[in-house]
C-alpha cells in the first residue's frame, strides 16, 4: 500500500453484533502506484460508496472466489459493512449463494428487505461513525423468526468450525456436519443460503487468508504445517489458484496485471 490510501475500522455497538461483523472505512486521496488487490473473501458486504465527482451509491458486493487486482481511483471513499454469517437471507431477502461474484445496487436486489435497507441507507455519505449509528437504529427492529434464528445459529457454527484459528484447523466435512448433528447434505444447504460458498470452499479461502495473515512470521514450510495443508506444494498449489500468483511472487511484489474495475452488474 502507499500513502494514498487510509483504512480504519470503528467500534461496533452490542446491538448491531447480532447483524454485523465489521464496520470499515477505505479512502484514496491519490492513484496508488501499486494495484489494488481484492482479496478472495467468503463475506457478503453492504458499500456505500463515494467518489469524486460526489457520485454516490450503496451496493451489495458478494463473495469472491479469487483474487483481483485492480488500479485504484482517485478521490473515491467507501464504508464497508460487513454481514455477519447467516444473515444474508434475513436482512437482504436473497440467500448469499445468488451473490457470489457479483456487485449490484442494493435497491435492485428483489423482494421488500432490500429495498427498505436502500432507504434507510440512502442519505450516508462514506462517514463510518454515522453509518453505524444509523445501522443501530433501524436493524434492532428486524424481526426473524425461531427458524431464522436457528438456522443462522448453525451457519456461525459451521464457519466456526471450518475456520482456522489458534489451536485448531478445520476438520473434514463429514465430521464438522456430524458434530452438529445435520447430515452433510444440509451442512452444504446451510453454506450456501448463509454464506455463499460450499463448506470445503469457504475453508480453502479461509486457509489462503491465514497464509496471508502470517506470512512474515513463519518460514513457508511452517506457514504450510500450520495452516493445515499437506505439505509446502500443497499450499503454493492453492494460494497460485486463489491468488493468480504463487506465495513467494505475491510478496515480492510480482502481481497479475491490474484491471480496470468492472461496471456494477444489475440485478
Amino acid at each position: 500500500m502507499t500513502n494514498a490510501v487510509s483504512q480504519w475500522t470503528v467500534p461496533l455497538p452490542d446491538e448491531l453484533r447480532p447483524w454485523i461483523a465489521r464496520v470499515g472505512a477505505l479512502r484514496l486521496d491519490a492513484v496508488p502506484k501499486e494495484p489494488f488487490v481484492h482479496l478472495p473473501d467468503a463475506d457478503t458486504k453492504v458499500v456505500v460508496r463515494v467518489e469524486g465527482n460526489g457520485r454516490r451509491s450503496v451496493l451489495v458486493v458478494g463473495p469472491r472466489v479469487r483474487a483481483t487486482y485492480h488500479a485504484g481511483k482517485p478521490l473515491v471513499a467507501c464504508v464497508e459493512v460487513r454481514l455477519a454469517p447467516g444473515t444474508t437471507l434475513p436482512l437482504l431477502g436473497v440467500p448469499a449463494v445468488d451473490l457470489v461474484g457479483r456487485a449490484v445496487p442494493l435497491g435492485d436486489l428483489p423482494g421488500r428487505k432490500a429495498r427498505q435497507l436502500a432507504e434507510e441507507m440512502g442519505s450516508l455519505d462514506a462517514d463510518p461513525e454515522r453509518t453505524v449509528e444509523r445501522l443501530a437504529e433501524v436493524l434492532p427492529s428486524r424481526l426473524t423468526s425461531v427458524a431464522d434464528s436457528s438456522r443462522t445459529e448453525l451457519v456461525r457454527a459451521g464457519v466456526d468450525a471450518m475456520s482456522i484459528r489458534t489451536g485448531h484447523l478445520p476438520g473434514p466435512v463429514p465430521h464438522v456436519a456430524h458434530e452438529l448433528a445435520v447430515s452433510e447434505r444440509q451442512l452444504r444447504n446451510l453454506f450456501a443460503e448463509g454464506v455463499g460458498l460450499s463448506p470445503k470452499h469457504y475453508a480453502r479461502i479461509n486457509r489462503v487468508r491465514a497464509v496471508l495473515a502470517h506470512a512474515a512470521e513463519l518460514s513457508w514450510a511452517q506457514l504450510a504445517a500450520v495452516t493445515g495443508y499437506y505439505d509446502q506444494s500443497h499450499m503454493t498449489s492453492d494460494f497460485r489458484a486463489l491468488m493468480g500468483v504463487p506465495p513467494r511472487s505475491y510478496f515480492t511484489g510480482r502481481l497479475p496485471d491490474a484491471m480496470p474495475c468492472q461496471e456494477i452488474r444489475r440485478g
